[in-house]
């Protein structure tokens, strides 16, 4: 089983935070629509033995997009691709967006899974990220939601500059209050080239601490349990049976298909992505063009990547598996670099599979960094 991506380079407007790409501007959106089914079009040979799983509109921000606008990217889809019955179709939303009468029509899409980026609860943070909506629209529009969809996750970021433990405590039960099966929340980051990164450093705002990170994803980790949802991934929670089928089949290596500006492919062998440039990508795929460069992942390329996966879930790093694909040098490489992060209690080995620990949970991806393979010549 497989998955098709497909980014909408569009946005009301940019958050403080973001270095997604997208544009304010929709002056092309049609020119755009026409692309993205036009790549659909050009690359079905490459899932000419594959059947689709799932598809995931992300971007960007999709839900600027009508639902026959994107009805005709899943009917392109359905035309080129073999797709199982009942696929998993995610929509990424914006509570601004989500009117009643756009959440109706869409629950009679093919849309199946609503993922709504509300962020915070709080105006002050909402301002401060420059989200395009405020807490009163984005508690609406999960009223309603849940009248309409049964499978919903809820974006929230935690860690941000003035957010004591307590308005952390409140965004967490405010979320949970909707009765959602699903949530991701991610902590702030701090990326080169946004407004966030010129704000902190004029002083506008204060610098992310790291430490108030790790105490909200503390936080995060005990209410996620206390209310049945699995931490599945290091920031994904989900009820049984809620689990993102998307996500999960990209943390498991599977292969997926990343359509639009800057959207990014992987087949298991090879990685590709396409031009971020909008006008660069419409003018391509207008001639007939894939803009998307490759590469070909080396052995130790594959082993990074699953070792980085791998930890931030809860199935782990299969050691038989590293032995199996990667031979007995990876294999031991992995287990001295590992020992330190045992001792420490980050990490354990149980039935053969290296996984973080509690304590280890909210460190996975510089405990990876330390056991990626950097010195062998492949």
């Amino acid at each position: 089983m497989s998955g098709i991506y497909i980014h909408i380079p569009f946005c009301k407007q940019a958050c403080h935070y973001c270095d997604f790409h997208f544009s304010t501007s929709m002056g092309k959106k049609e020119a755009m629509l026409s692309a993205i089914k036009r790549e659909l079009v050009l690359r079905k040979s490459e899932f000419k033995n594959e059947v689709v799983a799932t598809i995931y509109f992300g971007g960007g921000t999709p839900s600027v997009l009508s639902t026959e606008e994107i009805q005709g990217i899943i009917n392109s889809v359905y035309a080129n691709y073999s797709v199982v019955e009942g696929p998993e179709i995610t929509l990424e939303a914006n509570p601004d967006d989500l009117s009643e009468d756009k959440i109706r029509v869409l629950s009679k899409s093919p849309i199946n899974r609503l993922s709504i980026g509300v962020q915070s609860f709080f105006e002050e943070d909402l301002k401060m990220m420059n989200r395009a909506h405020n807490s009163k629209e984005a508690k609406k529009s999960l009223e309603i939601a849940t009248h309409y969809f049964s499978n919903i996750s809820i974006d929230l970021i935690y860690g941000l500059p003035g957010m004591s433990n307590q308005r952390w405590e409140e965004n967490i039960a405010l979320a949970l209050s909707f009765g959602v099966p699903h949530i991701s929340s991610y902590a702030l980051t701090v990326e080169p080239k946004t407004a966030l990164a010129n704000f902190i450093k004029k002083g506008i705002i204060k610098p992310v601490d790291d430490e108030v990170a790790s105490a909200h994803f503390n936080i995060l980790l005990r209410e996620m349990e206390a209310n049945g949802l699995d931490a599945y991934e290091t920031s994904n929670f989900g009820k049984p049976g809620f689990y993102s089928e998307n996500n999960t089949a990209y943390w498991l290596g599977k292969k997926y298909i990343g359509v639009g500006p800057s959207a990014h492919s992987y087949d298991g062998i090879r990685r590709g992505w396409n031009i971020n440039n909008n006008a660069k990508y419409i003018n391509a795929l207008a001639n007939d063009q894939l803009p998307m460069e490759v590469e070909v992942l080396s052995e130790t390329d594959r082993y990074n990547e699953y070792v980085m996966t791998g930890l931030r879930t809860i199935w782990g790093v299969s050691l038989t598996r590293i032995y199996s694909d990667f031979g007995a040098n990876f294999h031991k490489y992995l287990l001295q670099q590992a020992e330190k992060h045992i001792k420490q209690e980050l990490l354990v080995v149980e039935n053969d599979t290296l996984i973080t620990t509690k304590k280890g949970k909210f460190l996975a991806d510089g405990i990876a960094s330390d056991l990626f393979m950097i010195n062998l010549s492949e």
